[in-house]
């Protein structure tokens, strides 16, 4: 698939996001960078629950999740959008980093590297086919939020305490998938800004008789 040509629904999904997210303000842990378009539902004790716009992904599916796993995966799509790519084409960094995590997938646990990519940029084809670009649909996320350096052992446990919220608050969540994302540069040491995401399942209402 050649990047540059952007599929129909992808248009569509463009459109949808310029379109709604032309009045949100960016929090301030994005700081100067830009970053998906969310809409907070509501807050929690121990979570938020967000609605995300329809966003698009540059991803790069790693091993696991060791710490040279991750760094590989970050740094594989980190120099496709400084340049290594056919047209060397440079693309402005965003904010957050995402590992995605899918456990007992058709193919075992499936993990990858993502970085949010603006609606509008126009993607130049990579050099790696190990390159994709996703869009991922709106849809509602369960997030909490941790600070530190984000270990796989903090994301673990703070996914922990995610879940158990969100079965004391009755809540219908994806138990086989979540995400971990980092908004700050590994540099920066004190008030980082870390979240474990969990998409929601709608459940349908019984059908009156």
């Amino acid at each position: 698939e050649v990047m540059k040509m952007i599929p129909t629904s992808a248009l569509f999904l463009l459109w949808a996001f310029l379109a709604l997210g032309r009045c949100w303000e960016p929090p301030v842990f994005c700081g100067t960078y830009e970053c998906p378009v969310y809409t907070l539902k509501n807050e929690y004790e121990d979570f938020v629950e967000r609605f995300y716009n329809a966003t698009r992904w540059i991803t790069a599916d790693i091993a696991g999740t060791h710490d040279d796993d991750i760094k590989n995966g970050f740094w594989k799509v980190y120099n496709f959008m400084n340049g290594e790519n056919k047209e060397g084409v440079t693309i402005a960094m965003t904010r957050p980093v995402v590992v995605s995590m899918l456990e007992g997938g058709e193919n075992g646990n499936q993990t990858s590297v993502w970085i949010f990519i603006p609606p509008e940029t126009v993607l130049p084809e990579p050099n790696d086919e190990s390159i994709k670009h996703k869009v991922l649909p709106s849809g509602t996320f369960y997030v909490r939020v941790f600070s530190g350096q984000a270990s796989y052992k903090d994301v673990m446990e703070n996914r922990k305490i995610l879940k158990e919220a969100l079965l004391d608050a009755g809540k219908q969540f994806d138990d086989m998938s979540y995400m971990a994302a980092a908004y700050d540069a590994p540099w920066i040491f004190w008030k980082r800004h870390n979240e474990v995401l969990i998409p929601a399942v709608c459940v349908e209402a019984p059908r009156q008789l």
